[in-house]
């Protein structure tokens, strides 16, 4: 497994870092003499060659300036904002609210024949209802402190819902026990939650699996993460949003995907767990 969902930016930013490094070494200069040439210590030269920091655009501008390269400048900004896209701090995706980035998804989703969907904390949000999107979207920006648009997030996101029934898409969902007994709101919200499941659940676009609580682990819980096709894996954690594209990396998630796949109950085996979440809760 990989070690970390984020090494796939990492490895990029290391690129980026290496093409960097070699317009230095072409020019004949070292990193001291490209410091004092670019007018920052010596310290910003180093976490950008070892890729610990990004480069802005502007620091861009003046490496290839002081290497005598600035045909170079376009083509390296556009494989910098590339890497930064990889990986995306959930503050600033939201800073302007959510309802942007939820209409952003539409469009991925839509284009996706396959999705494939683990999760281990909350009900994917293509399979949420409005009250359980509210209670969830509402909580998430009063912590994040970003603004508040959570109803007309919400809308866009339950978008999202529409494709289970249009278009030849398929849905394949693994959801731990956990995520079904997990309060999001208050007892009518989560019960209507889990009924929605129930209801989704005899759709051919949708496959439904439960990982049971006493399941024997093949595989750890990890981080929700979504499969787009074979193309891209999007990697859930509480501040970011990570983007796989590596290839050995989304083999990584794939093969996970299919180890969970064995833990995981359905029909009718996982609709007696949903309904036994249900009766918990009164």
């Amino acid at each position: 497994m990989a070690v970390s969902p984020s090494s796939s930016a990492r490895a990029a930013r290391v690129a980026v870092a290496t093409r960097l490094r070699d317009l230095m070494l072409d020019a004949r200069i070292d990193g001291k003499e490209l410091s004092a040439r670019c007018g920052w210590h010596p310290s910003k030269t180093s976490r950008i060659l070892s890729g610990k920091s990004a480069p802005s655009e502007d620091d861009i501008r003046s490496w290839c300036t002081a290497c005598g390269s600035d045909g170079q400048v376009a083509d390296l900004i556009a494989d910098s904002r590339a890497v930064e896209l990889m990986y995306q701090e959930w503050r600033r995706l939201h800073r302007n609210g959510m309802r942007q980035v939820q209409e952003e998804s539409l469009a991925q989703y839509t284009g996706t024949a396959m999705c494939r969907a683990y999760v281990s904390n909350v009900v994917p949000g293509f399979l949420q209802t409005e009250a359980y999107a509210t209670a969830l979207m509402r909580s998430i920006t009063d912590f994040q402190g970003t603004p508040d648009d959570v109803a007309e997030a919400v809308a866009a996101r339950l978008e999202r819902g529409r494709l289970l029934h249009r278009g030849n898409h398929r849905f394949v969902v693994l959801v731990e026990e956990a995520v079904l007994r997990y309060r999001i709101g208050d007892p009518e919200t989560m019960a209507g939650q889990l009924g929605y499941l129930l209801a989704v659940m005899p759709l051919p676009s949708v496959s439904l699996g439960i990982i049971p609580v006493s399941a024997r682990r093949r595989i750890w819980p990890l981080e929700a993460f979504y499969l787009f096709d074979d193309q891209e894996a999007s990697v859930e954690t509480l501040t970011a949003e990570i983007n796989v594209v590596q290839p050995r990396e989304l083999a990584d998630y794939h093969r996970a995907f299919a180890e969970l796949t064995k833990m995981a109950v359905h029909g009718a085996s996982a609709r007696s767990l949903i309904t036994s979440a249900i009766a918990a809760l009164s």
